[in-house]
């Protein structure tokens, strides 16, 4: 198994994204601690690796809250003595859609502000103790928004450019200590629509080009990937596996993409 012996927190764990790493990190043999705001999603993902023989637990996180990561972060250690995997998959809804025109400041700022938050907060807690054991692997989550040009995704596109960019120098940072950073760039995934904030997200840019967003879904699958479709959940789990285990031990400091060809190079 890729990860038999590890400990790994998930951050966001009962979404979309999160759950399905969740389920496979736990498949592949690792002990996983889910964070997360909303104990309803959390409990279904336990369930479901408890289920299948995996070793998972819960906890409720503020991933915004520098106390309360820290808090949960050394729980986790008290119970396992070590955290060799973290991934933030924290969702944090936004608006998507309007033009510049029609863009504010505040609606501009906030998934910046946002989710450089978090991913600061939740990588700093847990690189102490990466660094201190010598190993650990930081996962982050980014979109091909990041090197897109286009309309109505100004904000959180300049906000995957920057979690890349943070990416990048905390792989310099903590690199030193053996601590592996790698973003993950999937692009948008259809499944996710029911279980994670792209409904609220995406829905007003669907709407704007007068169709459903299953339709906008399926527009993007054919006119913006070289497979003709969009990453699947397994898939992006599956990936967030090889990369967090030994095999891939020399990879770090790298943004990954995970899009079926929607970005190549």
């Amino acid at each position: 198994m890729l990860l038999e012996g590890k400990t790994a927190v998930i951050y966001g764990g009962g979404g979309a994204i999160g759950g399905a790493v969740a389920r496979v990190f736990a498949r592949e043999g690792a002990r996983v601690f889910l964070a997360g705001r909303t104990q309803a999603t959390l409990d279904q993902v336990v369930c479901d690796i408890t289920n299948d023989g995996g070793t998972a637990e819960s906890s409720i996180v503020d991933a915004l809250d520098q106390l309360s990561v820290a808090g949960h972060v050394e729980h986790v250690v008290r119970r396992a003595g070590r955290i060799d995997v973290a991934l933030n998959a924290v969702g944090i809804p936004h608006v998507q859609g309007p033009p510049l025109a029609e863009l504010t400041l505040a609606d501009f700022a906030f998934p910046i502000t946002s989710y450089m938050r978090t991913n600061f907060l939740t990588a700093k807690a847990v690189a102490s103790h990466m660094q201190a054991q010598g190993s650990g692997v930081i996962l982050t989550l980014s979109t091909p928004g990041s090197q897109m040009a286009g309309v109505g995704f100004l904000g959180y596109g300049v906000t995957c450019g920057a979690v890349e960019t943070f990416s990048r120098i905390l792989s310099g940072e903590v690199g030193g200590d053996g601590v592996r950073v790698v973003c993950l760039r999937p692009h948008a995934i259809p499944e996710s629509i029911a279980t994670s904030h792209v409904r609220e997200v995406f829905g007003p840019v669907a709407m704007r080009a007068g169709m459903s967003i299953q339709d906008w879904l399926a527009g993007l699958a054919q006119g913006d990937t070289l497979l003709g479709r969009l990453p699947t959940l397994v898939e992006v789990a599956e990936y967030a596996a090889l990369v967090a285990s030994d095999r891939a031990s020399a990879m770090t400091g790298a943004i990954v993409n995970i899009n079926c060809g929607s970005l190549v190079g």
